[in-house]
């Protein structure tokens, strides 16, 4: 529908900066057309402190006096032509956005779904660790993980020589455990799940 007479926002041109609003925009916008130069800078001082009171929190900022004289020239887009008080020409950093986070192990492959890169990685450390008391403990983590993720995301198995299996495999044949000697923890499936992968039923 269309009434005639009314401002849209989509039809707006866009805020350089939302949160303090379409109305110190329009400050703004006003200030650049004053012909004055000094009373450009006396409307800029006012606006200023409008901008406060829309972003209390920036008030805990040591410089935040500086901050807010960046987002006025940053509103004004260059245009407001007065005797800054403060330094602006590093001003656009605030608008820059930071590089994308590079993804962990993006690029390379997991041999076994069900177990994860956080297993593999692991598995990787055990290879190439000394026979001794640091790597029998790596282990026990190791394969408590496997069971767990095979509780989980493995159809519910909870075969312990599975992992047995897996770990030397795996390992190339380094790690061998013990299912004799070897105590697994307790598993709790996630979400209530039994071993055959469904809901426990209400009673």
């Amino acid at each position: 529908m269309k009434i005639e007479g009314l401002d849209y926002n989509t039809k707006r041109e866009d805020l350089v900066l939302p949160e303090y609003g379409r109305e110190i925009q329009n400050m703004v916008d006003h200030a650049i057309t004053l012909p004055d130069r000094n009373e450009r800078l006396r409307c800029a001082k006012t606006i200023v402190k409008m901008m406060a009171t829309k972003s209390p929190q920036i008030l805990e900022d040591k410089e935040f006096e500086k901050t807010l004289w960046d987002h006025l020239y940053l509103i004004g887009r260059h245009k407001l032509d007065i005797d800054w008080p403060f330094d602006t020409t590093e001003a656009e950093r605030i608008l820059s956005k930071p590089d994308p986070m590079p993804i962990p192990g993006k690029g390379t492959s997991v041999k076994l779904r069900h177990y994860g890169r956080l297993v593999q990685e692991l598995l990787e450390k055990l290879k190439a660790m000394q026979p001794g008391p640091e790597r029998d403990q790596l282990t026990s983590l190791t394969a408590n993980q496997m069971k767990r993720d095979l509780v989980n995301w493995g159809h519910g198995s909870m075969d312990n020589e599975k992992v047995a299996d897996d770990l030397a495999r795996l390992t190339d044949g380094i790690i061998q455990l013990d299912l004799q000697n070897f105590v697994f923890e307790k598993v709790q499936p996630l979400n209530g799940l039994q071993q055959n992968g469904r809901k426990k039923k209400k009673k």
